[in-house]
């Protein structure tokens, strides 16, 4: 079998699609295609479709819905299958589980590749990290679970992937700024911070980006814009490693041009108390 989560909700068999059109099944199916191979409690999968408010008739509905996706699975694996769908989404202490292989979803692919990158990242083998980064954000194809209308619980699964999603990026970033590829990395960088306009991390990248191309005034007015909205939407002041960030750009400080000594993290770190 073969899920898609990553963007648009797709499950294939036999080349044959096993997601359900009605939106209550769906739900069930990316939840438990979210975690492969473990039981998800009754109790977990009533919240997911109810909320804190289930009708008296919650787990009777539910059990229609499991057999409704073991039929769509029994229709995809064929009579001539060695086992069953009763095999594939199994019923398990009080709960269910897809017993499926982990390797067999975009979210372990996405998710193995962006714990190769970082570790390359951390042992400063920038391309490759680059590359490696590069190649598990190439697996989104939108936000994730896309057109399934998520209740609570898979509500807090696709809030959790697009935040790894977005820390990917970022380290992604990270990487080509020690590469030394500022320049190209501008656009990008506009159009981040436009989409998360109090986030400072984006916002730093960007102002080193800008300065390592010349373009220290275009830095300096990245903060400036970001610091007048934090205090009038927050109240508050930017960090005081952004703070010092900004000094740095004002005192043009060695520190921020290309590193080809021994790296932290990120060029952000360098100004971490």
């Amino acid at each position: 079998m073969d899920f898609q989560l990553l963007g648009p909700f797709e499950a294939t068999l036999r080349g044959q699609s096993v997601v359900p059109t009605a939106g209550k099944p769906r739900r069930i199916l990316a939840l438990l295609a979210l975690h492969p191979g473990k039981v998800l409690p009754v109790s977990t999968l009533m919240d997911e479709l109810w909320g804190a408010n289930p009708p008296a008739s919650a787990l009777t509905t539910l059990q229609t819905y499991i057999l409704q996706l073991r039929r769509r699975l029994g229709t995809a694996m064929g009579p001539d299958a060695s086992g069953t769908a009763k095999d594939v989404l199994t019923t398990r202490h009080g709960g269910y589980a897809l017993q499926i292989e982990s390797a067999c979803t975009d979210v372990r692919k996405y998710e193995q590749l962006a714990a190769s990158a970082q570790s390359a990242f951390e042992k400063n083998r920038d391309e490759q990290a680059s590359a490696t980064f590069s190649e598990a954000l190439s697996l989104w194809q939108g936000p994730a679970l896309v057109d399934v209308p998520v209740g609570p619980v898979l509500e807090i699964e696709v809030m959790r992937l697009e935040e790894s999603r977005l820390v990917t990026t970022e380290r992604r970033i990270d990487a080509d700024l020690r590469l030394g590829k500022h320049s190209r990395l501008i656009a990008e960088l506009f159009d981040l911070i436009s989409r998360h306009p109090q986030h400072e991390g984006l916002h730093s990248q960007a102002m080193v980006a800008l300065y390592r191309a010349g373009r220290q005034a275009s830095a300096l007015t990245v903060y400036r814009e970001l610091r007048t909205r934090l205090i009038e939407e927050l109240g508050v002041e930017p960090s005081p490693q952004l703070q010092r960030l900004h000094q740095a750009i004002l005192t043009v400080d060695t520190r921020l041009d290309v590193l080809t000594a021994e790296r932290r993290g990120s060029t952000f770190d360098l100004y971490a108390a």
